[in-house]
C-alpha cells in the first residue's frame, strides 16, 4: 500500500481521523493521503468510506478549503454505514506547501520523533505547529544476529511486514540467503539501537552471544532476546556476569523468547518472536 506520509512529499490532500466514537479499526491520528500526482495511499476504514473520501479530496484540492466529515453514528451520510457501529470524524486538509511534510520525513528517517500541527480551521500544516497533533515517529526496527534458517526467517518476516530489518552474521550462506530476500546486512554492533529498536539473537553457537548482548543490554533498545532453552538462558546470564555487565542490564534479557513455548519450526518461531516483540512495543 505504500507509506502515506512519503506519498504526500509532493503535496496533495491529507485526510486524518480526528475522533472515534465506539468501536473502530483505526485510531485518531491515522492518515490517508491523496497525492497531487493522483491516486491514494492508506486507508481510514476497511473500505467503507474511501471512495467518498476521494470525492471530497478532489473538492479540497480544487478550492483549498478544509472539509470536516462525520461517518457512522450521527452522520448525515446515511448510505455510508460503518459495520462496526461506531462514529468517525475525519478532516481533509490541502497541503499546497509540502515543506513541513518533508521535514517530518527527514526527522523520521533520522529516527527522531516529531510533531505536525494540523490547523483544522485554517487548513495549514506546520512542524511543531498549533492544532490537531499528528505524531510522526520512527517505526519499530529489528536488528538480528545469528546464523542459519532461524535468523534468516525472522529477519525476512520482519522485513516482509514492512519494518526496517537488518541482519549481522558471520556465515556467508546466511548472508546470501538473507540478502536475496531483501534483508539489509550490517557489520556494526548494536550500539546504535534506540528506544524503538529490538535486538534478537539466533545463534546455535552460544559463545558468539555475550559480546553482542553485553552491548545491546546497556543500549536503549526496548527488547533484547536470544533463542535457546532455559538452560541456555541461564548459561548466557552467567557469561554476561563474567563480562561485568550490570545486574540491572542483565535482567532485561529475554529468554526463552517467543509467545509459543518450545517452537522448533523456524516459521513458527519467527512469528512467535515477532508477536512477542510487537506486543512489548504496544505497551
Amino acid at each position: 500500500m505504500g507509506d502515506p506520509l512519503s506519498a504526500l512529499a509532493g503535496g496533495g490532500v491529507l485526510a486524518v481521523i480526528t475522533g472515534v466514537e465506539g468501536p473502530h479499526y483505526r485510531n485518531p491520528g491515522t492518515i490517508m493521503v491523496f497525492p497531487a500526482a493522483g491516486g491514494s495511499v492508506g486507508q481510514l476504514s476497511s473500505g467503507c468510506i474511501e471512495a467518498d473520501l476521494a470525492l471530497h479530496a478532489r473538492e479540497v484540492a480544487a478550492d483549498g478549503r478544509v472539509r470536516r466529515l462525520r461517518y457512522g453514528a450521527g452522520s448525515p451520510f446515511r448510505d455510508l454505514v460503518l459495520p462496526c457501529g461506531g462514529g468517525l470524524d475525519v478532516a481533509l486538509l490541502p497541503v499546497a506547501d509540502p515543506a513541513p511534510i518533508r521535514g517530518a520525513l527527514a526527522a523520521r528517517a533520522a529516527r527522531r520523533d516529531c510533531l505536525l500541527g494540523l490547523d483544522l480551521d485554517r487548513g495549514t500544516v506546520a512542524l511543531d505547529g498549533p492544532g490537531f497533533p499528528l505524531r510522526v515517529v520512527p517505526p519499530t526496527r529489528f536488528l538480528t544476529w545469528g546464523a542459519g534458517v532461524e535468523a534468516v526467517t525472522f529477519a525476512a518476516l520482519a522485513h516482509a511486514a514492512g519494518y526496517p530489518a537488518e541482519l549481522a552474521t558471520h556465515d556467508e550462506a546466511t548472508a546470501a540467503t538473507a540478502a536475496a530476500q531483501g534483508v539489509a546486512l550490517r557489520d556494526a554492533g548494536p550500539g546504535d539501537a534506540d528506544p524503538r529498536t529490538a535486538v534478537v539473537l539466533f545463534y546455535h553457537d552460544h559463545d558468539r552471544e555475550p559480546p553482542v548482548l553485553a552491548e545491546a543490554l546497556v543500549s536503549p533498545a526496548f527488547y533484547v532476546g536470544a533463542q535457546g532453552s532455559l538452560r541456555s538462558h541461564r548459561a548466557r546470564v552467567e557469561a554476561l556476569r563474567a563480562l561485568g555487565v550490570p545486574e540491572q542490564a542483565i535482567a532485561r534479557l529475554r529468554g526463552p523468547i517467543g509467545l509459543i513455548p518450545s517452537a522448533r519450526d523456524p516459521r513458527v518461531l519467527a512469528v512467535s518472536v515477532l508477536a512477542e516483540i510487537l506486543a512489548e512495543r504496544a505497551q
